[in-house]
């Protein structure tokens, strides 16, 4: 089993646990849905090619009581998407009132079920945070959803969830989502409460989805939303140059207690729905540098939950989200793919940039090399005139 990976360099090393559910094996978002392709399943088989998770590091989720959704969910939301499933389908009424059963969040076999399992398990994530673990709940992540209504592809907010659960205990939440969209359903949750600001750097909406909001000048209320709205062709250089100057001034004037960041891979460069040409090796950066300045427990574990989120390319987010593991968990994986992980990824049925460069790539190696390229001025531009307009982190661009 696994020839050729070295089991003395793939012990875990942290306290960290991966929730997961068969649920998503075997029901998906169906055939209509972006996230009907292979994502948590594939990651885990991916994760399990490489030997990198044992019994004890890894939970199972259950689905979410309407009890616990409606601690962000309306009573009549949760009841119509329960409702759907169980005459599966999706009445016009339902259809006209929360934006479900149409294009943009179609009717699927689990319609609430599934979901409910994801946002459990985002819940149980943050318990988890709370007992002293650092917690990866890949199915999490989606963080359109409102209270009474389905958009863009997400039914219900587990992000919003798990944050509740962390702010029951009275700790102070950063939630940083580094997903191409903006995380607009997360900030409108929180616009009213001042211990928790929200972190988002997605692609401008003055191009992409939601096409609204999440402008430089969207700062809410409280001045508890920070957004930096990036142009397509985003590289790594790009990348880096507005994280490594927004993170230390955000955790240097919000000083949280734990930290929530959203991981969609749909900033990867393969990614259909994205408009970036972000690497691998970079994604996983900007992870560990949040991994790294997270909080502590009190001994030494970060105080970090990270969900799932966009990722539209399976072999890339597959690849991406193991390698997010293995930083989680403190584990040295190869960058080669060991057969029985390329095998597993051969078998995936996924042809849309077969004839593109970095195809064969995507079988072979874990991480992608970095897509250098100029820092565009507009780029300087944006970051800056963020730093020094936000009310919040006015005055330190110079110190960061």
């Amino acid at each position: 089993m696994n020839a050729g990976v070295d089991r003395s360099r793939i012990a875990p090393t942290r306290r960290a646990v991966l929730i997961g559910a068969e649920r998503y094996r075997r029901h998906s978002y169906g055939d209509n849905h972006p996230l009907g392709i292979p994502r948590v399943s594939l990651t885990l088989d991916l994760i399990r090619a490489y030997g990198a998770l044992s019994e004890p590091e890894f939970r199972i989720s259950r689905p979410a009581t309407p009890v616990e959704l409606e601690r962000f969910h309306t009573r009549e939301y949760i009841g119509a998407l329960q409702q759907c499933e169980a005459e599966g389908r999706v009445a016009h009424r339902y259809r006209q009132r929360h934006n479900v059963g149409n294009f943009e969040n179609p009717f699927f076999p689990g319609f609430f079920t599934t979901p409910a399992t994801a946002t459990r398990g985002s819940i149980q994530g943050a318990e988890l945070v709370l007992e002293g673990w650092t917690a990866f709940n890949p199915a999490g992540g989606m963080h359109h959803a409102r209270t009474d209504a389905a958009r863009g592809f997400c039914y219900l907010n587990d992000p919003v969830l798990g944050i509740l659960r962390l702010r029951q205990e009275g700790l102070r939440v950063l939630y940083v989502d580094i997903d191409a969209h903006h995380g607009d359903g997360v900030e409108a949750a929180f616009r009213d409460d001042p211990d928790v600001l929200t972190l988002s750097l997605h692609m401008d909406t003055a191009y992409a989805y939601p096409f609204e909001g999440g402008g430089v000048g969207d700062t809410g209320p409280l001045a508890n939303a920070v957004n930096m709205p990036l142009p397509r062709d985003m590289n790594d250089d790009e990348y880096r140059h507005v994280f490594g100057r927004l993170w230390p001034a955000v955790m240097e004037s919000f000083r949280p207690a734990v930290v929530v960041l959203q991981a969609g891979t749909d900033i990867l460069g393969p990614d259909p729905l994205g408009k970036f040409r972000i690497s691998t090796q970079l994604f996983l950066e900007v992870v560990e540098r949040i991994l790294m300045d997270a909080p502590r427990h009190a001994d030494g574990t970060p105080r970090l939950l990270v969900l799932g989120g966009g990722g539209y390319h399976p072999l890339a987010l597959a690849r991406c989200w193991t390698g997010v593991w293995g930083l989680l968990s403190g584990r040295e994986l190869p960058e080669a793919m060991p057969p029985e992980a390329e095998a597993l990824l051969r078998a995936v049925d996924w042809d849309l940039d077969e004839d593109e460069a970095h195809f064969e790539s995507l079988f072979t190696q874990r991480i992608d090399r970095a897509i250098s390229g100029e820092v565009r001025a507009a780029v300087r531009t944006g970051v800056d005139a963020l730093l020094s307009g936000h009310p919040g982190l006015r005055g330190r661009s110079r110190r960061t």
